[in-house]
């Protein structure tokens, strides 16, 4: 794997509990701002898959798919009645 260094400016605060927590978690500083960082990434990512779906599903159904969903829920309930 490639690595690339960097350097970031922060806030003396951020910087501060950030050191702290490293040093709580027993690893270097570059490792937690990786692990914050893909933490950040993934979340961000999932927000967006979200937002996809909810927009593809979001959408009013064409009047021939909504006679489909009519014709499976009574097939449904069919199966379901003769079961009871």
């Amino acid at each position: 794997m490639a690595y690339v260094k960097t350097a970031i400016s922060l806030d003396r605060d951020l910087f501060d509990q950030a050191d702290a927590l490293a040093r709580e978690l027993r690893i270097p500083r570059s490792r937690l701002f990786v692990l914050a960082l893909e933490d950040l990434l993934r979340r961000y990512q999932g927000q967006r898959l979200l937002q996809e779906l909810n927009a593809a599903y979001g959408e009013a159904a064409d009047p021939a798919e909504e006679e489909l969903h009519r014709r499976m829920r009574r097939q449904h309930r069919r199966i379901v009645e003769a079961e009871w």
